[in-house]
């Protein structure tokens, strides 16, 4: 059975708000930071979207032809799910929309053989995810910075018991945070 992983980064204040990642994400830059997300996308074999999170990625990484960053190549070829109900095709390769029966299809995907399925991002989607009891691991890229405001990765309404399972410390004060239902 294929554990779900949410991999996700953020201000120590729980913003992962894309517009303000000029701010807090890319100051913090470092090769290890780089290794680690590169690592983390290699070690998927499916990976899982939101709407929102898919059209701003795909149409950047769908673009990209000679493996940049050591992950395009990967990303272009793994086999990509995208939850939604109002979107009208998903035309980056190896991509399917899951638009009902969510909570069963994921799943399903779950108990097919292979390696981890991984949410990137994708706040709204890991929310319900979560209330319905089908994330095993929280990867989170913690950035020493407070915004203050912005989207909140863990939004109001959200509950969930974690336990830490790992911690690793990074350059520029980053830490990964990984955590498992309690």
């Amino acid at each position: 059975m294929r554990k779900l992983i949410v991999s996700t980064w953020m201000t120590l204040d729980g913003i992962f708000d894309a517009e303000s990642m000029g701010q807090w994400f890319n100051p913090y830059d470092s090769q290890a930071r780089q290794d680690l997300i590169r690592e983390g996308i290699l070690s998927a074999d499916a990976i899982l979207f939101g709407r929102k999170t898919y059209e701003m990625l795909a149409p950047y990484w769908s673009s990209l032809k000679n493996n940049e960053m050591g992950i395009a190549d990967k990303l272009n070829s793994v086999q990509k799910y995208v939850v939604s109900a109002t979107l009208k095709e998903a035309s980056w390769e190896n991509s399917t929309i899951i638009r009902e029966n969510i909570e069963q299809e994921i799943t399903r995907l779950k108990q097919q053989p292979g390696r981890e399925i991984q949410i990137e991002g994708s706040g709204e989607l890991v929310r319900s995810l979560t209330k319905a009891g089908l994330v095993d691991e929280y990867q989170l890229l913690v950035h020493p910075v407070v915004m203050g405001a912005g989207k909140r990765f863990f939004a109001d309404g959200i509950q969930a018991g974690l336990q830490l399972t790992a911690t690793r410390q990074l350059d520029k004060g980053v830490l990964l945070l990984c955590y498992q239902p309690a």
